[in-house]
């Protein structure tokens, strides 16, 4: 190990490590703490307590005053996948874990290829944003979970691979067996402090180090610059391959690979992430004609374009979308369903977040929706108003705002009439919502489905 990573073992090298961990809190008895330097704490001022707590060595950027073995590397932050991958014997080359990076349709993308390898007889885990607090855990817990996938039996693994991960190297020492990128948008700005340093983060994902196999969805420039730039062998998938795609009833009919399909997912971007999911299958050696079968019963993951049905004479629809092309593609593809009625918006954007794109999030919701509520989302430390003023700042398009959630959703609600449709975005699956440093309950669907309950 300290000829791969650098690195120079100060003390006992035979120290019997039984567990590995950068947090602290977590460290048992035979424990390898791995001091992290982060933005805001430094794990080397924790490395006292965690010997306390039994770990019997560290791993270090500098050494550190107390009497247990220490991994003394250049970066602890670089070091912690190769570390945490060999301590739980590499088990992502034991499975064929596929990586899918994007900005939208990761979670889609995932669940799908979980879906379409249960229908082909095969066990697949997941991990992403249903999954965990964090789309793609650290490091440590990342192998932990993957060793666990391995030993139960999992012959694959679909995971979101998110651009702080990538940046942050949490998959380094993670090995797929094919990458798939989705495509590009505005996102974690925050973050990343520009569109390149965003995209970049995403195309390292695309590296020998990583896999040996990649595959881009090309109707996304993005797509077709990672693939001109490649040093690794790319596939390629677009909607232009298929034959006579239909939007229809809630669905979609295509050709692919001289198999008819009739996928029960709406909107042209569900037809993308199923076509990237099941090349990514094909890819893997699977046959297209089972492949296209089982595509025939995919479902949609909880809070992405779920249906809340109470009895109501119009249509209420749950998403996550949070980024201006999430909203722009879901109100393209809730306009399809309404019957005559107006399309009804209520949403907002997280505090403490990419800032820069709230203007765009209200350009979009002005521009496609005939009835615009704003309100909070998670709004963390931030006022929920100035959040709100951002938002209204991208239209010139009349807008409503309350920055109470629940109250934005039942005004809307009790607004609409039969031939609507209304649209609730930016939370989907959370059950949760966070106003300064207090996390409620808070399910967009529940509160939907209740507020309809009340009104019959």
């Amino acid at each position: 190990m300290g000829a791969v990573l650098g690195a120079r073992i100060v003390g006992n090298a035979d120290a019997i490590v039984t567990g590995v961990t950068h947090d602290s809190t977590r460290v048992l008895p035979g424990t390898l703490f791995c001091c992290l330097v982060g933005a805001r704490f430094d794990g080397h001022d924790f490395a006292e307590a965690a010997v306390s707590a039994g770990a019997t060595a560290l791993l270090v950027e500098r050494q550190v005053d107390v009497g247990v073995t220490q991994i003394v590397v250049p970066s602890t932050r670089s070091a912690l996948g190769p570390v945490s991958a060999a301590f739980w014997g590499d088990p992502s080359q034991a499975m064929d874990v596929i990586g899918v990076t994007g900005t939208n349709g990761k979670t889609t993308v995932v669940t799908i290829i979980e879906h379409l390898l249960a229908e082909l007889g095969q066990r697949c885990g997941v991990i992403g944003t249903l999954t965990g607090a964090r789309t793609t855990p650290e490091a440590t817990e990342l192998q932990a979970q993957l060793r666990a996938f391995a030993d139960g039996g999992y012959t694959a693994v679909a995971m979101e691979v998110s651009s702080h991960a990538l940046a942050l190297g949490r998959v380094d020492g993670t090995r797929f067996a094919v990458t798939l990128f989705t495509n590009l948008g505005t996102d974690h700005l925050d973050f990343h402090g520009t569109p390149e340093r965003y995209f970049q983060a995403k195309a390292l994902l695309f590296d020998s180090r990583f896999t040996l196999l990649g595959l881009v969805n090309i109707d996304d420039v993005h797509g077709r610059l990672l693939r001109d730039a490649a040093t690794i062998p790319m596939l390629t998938y677009s909607l232009t391959d298929l034959d006579d795609l239909r939007l229809v009833g809630g669905g979609a009919e295509f050709g692919w690979r001289g198999h008819q399909v009739r996928l029960p997912l709406a909107g042209r971007f569900n037809v993308s992430n199923a076509l990237g999911a099941a090349e990514a299958l094909v890819a893997l050696g699977h046959d297209a004609a089972l492949v296209a079968a089982a595509l025939e019963t995919v479902t949609a993951p909880p809070g992405r374009f779920e249906v809340v049905d109470r009895g109501q004479p119009f249509s209420v629809i749950v998403d996550y979308a949070h980024t201006p092309d999430a909203l722009g593609n879901l109100l393209v593809t809730a306009r399809e369903l309404v019957d005559g009625g107006q399309l009804r918006l209520v949403f907002g954007c997280g505090g403490d977040r990419d800032r820069t794109k709230r203007p765009a999030m209200g350009a979009v919701a002005g521009e496609l929706a005939d009835d615009v509520m704003v309100t909070s989302d998670n709004p963390r430390s931030e006022d929920p108003q100035a959040i709100i003023a951002a938002v209204k700042s991208g239209t010139t398009a009349p807008v409503r705002t309350d920055p109470d959630r629940r109250s934005a959703i039942a005004a809307v609600l009790g607004d609409a009439v039969a031939g609507d449709v209304v649209v609730i975005a930016g939370k989907g699956h959370e059950s949760t919502q966070t106003i300064g440093a207090i996390v409620s309950s808070f399910d967009d669907r529940l509160v939907a489905a209740e507020i309809l309950g009340a009104g019959a």
